[in-house]
């Protein structure tokens, strides 16, 4: 669906909805119906043999839903969005969609750790293999796409190690071999980065995430080729069953109206915080796209907007370090998820990747002391306050485990 308005900060409002459809109602509203009445026995016939448009049952469809999916079409440049139950039902969908037994699926050097839970349970179940790459140069890609390479699959920034993968190089690869690129665009958002535009085939998002921004729904969502996502449509979305529930979609088209003023706070809040992580003595390296030293820098600035609000940083000692050092943390929530209003931390060896076995995780670069930290919208000084008296306990409490 082409961008109906020049500026996103006007699209995020207003794409895919006009008032005047719906009674003069400003807010888009809320279908809370779980099917549609025919008016006659011969119009249901024609809508099921799909001769006729319209509403038949809502895990096929519904308006609510149908405005979300516009606006996120718009969002990232594509000609059709879909919703999901959850950022892990749209990853689960297309992947399913794209392969069949024996074939392969070429990742990116790290992956959340639910999104290497099903590849592992895909491999397992029905043979479809995959191999992880590093991804720096084409060389290194084509080197490991197979006959039997059927997807590429890209995290970038990479969760948690905020790696970056260069997209347009990723997807000249893959054209060479008609493969399609499929990218997690979680982290990044639409406000910061459209990988559609960067020649990928299809975008994924958590709208959990910052799409939602409230920490108060679970969703996905996914855009790409109309041909392409009308068959997931109406087959993994459909027959599985992982549909998004009308109410979601109303949170969600509620939230994606603050997007582009909540990343810009993000970004803001993040920039302050790395850096001050990247001064303090008990921190022994950050990751963060936006420092200059960060070795895919190039890379952010050819294809994101700014670096992003999640920061991964690294502390002196062991795990129990890293543990004790979140529990020192006094408003700063201990949670996983990230893109919240609120500030959020998690350890991911132990957290967002336990699911990851030991090995692939250190290749991945997540350590026993690797921290990640999605920065919310408070007072950045507020937050790094918090940060830092606990960055001021490790020492003590490192003390305290050698006399233990």
């Amino acid at each position: 669906m082409a961008r109906s308005y020049k500026h996103m900060e006007t699209s995020v409002i207003h794409e895919g909805y006009d008032s005047k459809d719906m009674l003069g109602s400003l807010t888009p509203p809320l279908f809370q119906t779980s099917t549609y009445t025919f008016n006659t026995a011969e119009q249901g016939e024609r809508r099921f043999a799909g001769d006729e448009g319209g509403y038949i049952y809502s895990r096929l469809g519904n308006p609510t839903v149908t405005i979300l999916e516009e606006r996120i079409a718009a969002l990232e440049n594509g000609e059709r969005g879909l919703a999901f139950g959850s950022g892990m039902a749209a990853v689960s969908a297309i992947l399913i969609a794209l392969t069949k037994a024996n074939d392969h699926i070429l990742c990116s050097s790290g992956l959340y750790g639910c999104t290497f839970g099903l590849l592992t349970m895909m491999k397992e179940k029905y043979n479809i293999t995959h191999d992880f790459s590093s991804m720096e140069t084409e060389e290194e890609i084509r080197s490991k796409i197979k006959p039997e390479t059927v997807c590429i699959y890209v995290e970038t920034p990479i969760n948690p190690t905020m790696k970056l993968i260069d997209l347009q190089m990723v997807a000249r690869v893959a054209k060479e071999y008609s493969i399609p690129v499929v990218v997690d665009n979680t982290f990044a958002s639409p406000y910061l980065q459209n990988p559609l535009e960067l020649g990928c085939d299809v975008v994924i998002h958590s709208a959990t995430k910052y799409i939602g921004g409230h920490g108060d729904v679970i969703a996905g969502l996914a855009v790409g080729k109309k041909e392409f996502l009308n068959e997931v449509a109406m087959t993994t979305l459909k027959d599985i069953g992982g549909v998004m529930a009308p109410f979601d979609a109303w949170l969600l088209l509620r939230g994606i109206k603050t997007l582009p003023v909540r990343m810009e706070r993000h970004c803001d809040n993040a920039e302050e915080i790395f850096k001050r992580l990247k001064t303090h003595p008990n921190v022994t390296n950050v990751y963060y796209p936006s420092d200059e030293a960060h070795p895919d820098y190039s890379i952010m600035k050819r294809q994101m907007k700014r670096g992003g609000g999640v920061i991964s940083f690294e502390i002196k000692g062991e795990k129990q370090d890293a543990q004790a050092f979140l529990n020192q943390l006094s408003f700063l929530k201990i949670a996983v998820s990230l893109g919240d209003t609120e500030t959020l931390i998690e350890h991911p060896a132990t957290m967002t990747h336990a699911v990851v076995p030991e090995e692939s995780r250190e290749k991945m670069g997540i350590t026993d002391q690797l921290i990640r930290l999605s920065v919310g919208l408070e007072a950045w000084q507020d937050i790094w306050a918090d940060l830092e008296s606990a960055l001021n306990q490790i020492n003590i409490n490192s003390d305290a485990y050698s006399k233990a």
